[in-house]
């Protein structure tokens, strides 16, 4: 891995949002784990987290937490954002967090059409979605009603107010890779014609909605994060906006609805989102939003181990430029971090060598 030792202090310094203070720029990305028996995370996962806040992490997203709603999952193993018993499991994960000087947020979950029918836990519960459509844009169940619709944005706000009531610093609601809130946005899974379908504006109503009912429970100073992504799971070319204008229009009604940081998740960090610029999907959403933004995609790996190959990765000196530079405020590691839980404070104090790379061997057990 590239670095120089000089130039990554500007990933420790720390960042403020509204009345929360980040220690480090660094932020562990969420990945999901199914390590919570029954939905109810134990003390495996909240040593998992605190690790990495004792290392550097200054903000820990977790794994997806599924919110009330019977097809929310299709893993049993993924941890639940109600019930006493996992909401008190919760609660000693951000203890544990704290403890070690870090923050954390949950990441918010709806599978939607992602979750094959039958699934666990819940088998008998039909998979939904705004048409019924799967991410290649078959049928594979029905488009949800109105009334599921208004059950589903009640269920993000419960578990919204649930996690701050159990001490969480803020969360994620997660409106990428093709989720129940992507697949509104998504031209090629929302074919409404109702006021939840048409242009990419109106195709937002779903995550606008939840975005403000979420905000009328948390208040109007806990932070609010979004994760938003063009790819798909399955389809890295897809798109929700070809040009700046459009992403724009998407962001602005986001940003009213009440979301203070966007999480921009990308393969690649540094790659160029519209032709004509430099600037990375994260660059244009700080550049046309002003809020918050945390950038990833294979930061901290010099290669994508589903390819092979370095795509020209520009190391840790090109990424703290960009963040020199404010194309974004906070940087997100997934898989360095899922290999070695003191990644950040071997990046920070120089010990490259001591670095153990990831490997799928990493997914196992939580290290």
């Amino acid at each position: 891995m590239q670095n120089n030792n000089h130039s990554v202090q500007a990933l420790f310094q720390p960042y403020t949002i509204h009345q929360l203070t980040l220690p480090t720029r660094i932020v562990m990305s969420p990945m999901a784990r199914a390590f919570s028996p029954e939905g109810v995370p134990g003390p495996d996962v909240a040593a998992y987290y605190r690790r990495r806040a004792e290392n550097g992490v200054g903000l820990v997203i977790t794994e997806g937490a599924i919110i009330d709603h019977p097809s929310a999952t299709s893993e049993p193993g993924l941890p639940k954002l109600y019930s006493e018993a996992a909401l008190n499991g919760w609660a000693e994960v951000v203890r544990q967090v704290h403890e070690a000087g870090g923050r954390i947020f949950p990441q918010i979950v709806h599978m939607g059409m992602i979750r094959p029918n039958g699934s666990q836990p819940n088998p008998e519960a039909p998979s939904i979605g705004p048409s019924g459509l799967d991410l290649e844009g078959n049928k594979a169940g029905e488009p949800m009603t109105e009334e599921e619709i208004a059950d589903v944005i009640q269920a993000y706000a419960s578990a919204a107010l649930h996690a701050k009531e159990a001490g969480f610093d803020g969360i994620e609601l997660h409106g990428a890779h093709g989720f129940l809130i992507d697949q509104f946005f998504w031209a090629k899974t929302n074919q409404r014609t109702d006021r939840y379908g048409g242009d990419l504006v109106k195709r937002a109503r779903f995550a606008v909605q939840v975005v403000e009912a979420v905000r009328a429970v948390v208040g109007p100073d806990y932070p609010v994060a979004m994760r938003l992504s063009q790819w798909k799971m399955g389809d890295y070319t897809a798109r929700l906006a070809d040009t700046p204008e459009q992403l724009k229009d998407l962001l602005n009604v986001l940003v009213d609805a009440g979301v203070d940081i966007f999480h921009c998740s990308v393969r690649r960090f540094w790659e160029p989102e519209f032709a004509g610029s430099d600037l990375s999907f994260a660059g244009w959403v700080k550049k046309l939003t002003g809020k918050t933004t945390i950038t990833v995609g294979s930061v901290g790996m010099d290669s994508d181990p589903s390819e092979g190959e370095g795509q020209d990765h520009p190391g840790l000196p090109g990424l703290v430029e960009r963040l020199n530079n404010n194309e974004f405020d906070l940087v997100a590691v997934g898989r360095a971090l899922l290999g070695d839980p003191a990644w950040a404070v071997k990046i920070r104090d120089g010990r490259l060598s001591e670095l153990q790379a990831f490997t799928p061997e990493s997914v196992a057990n939580l290290i």
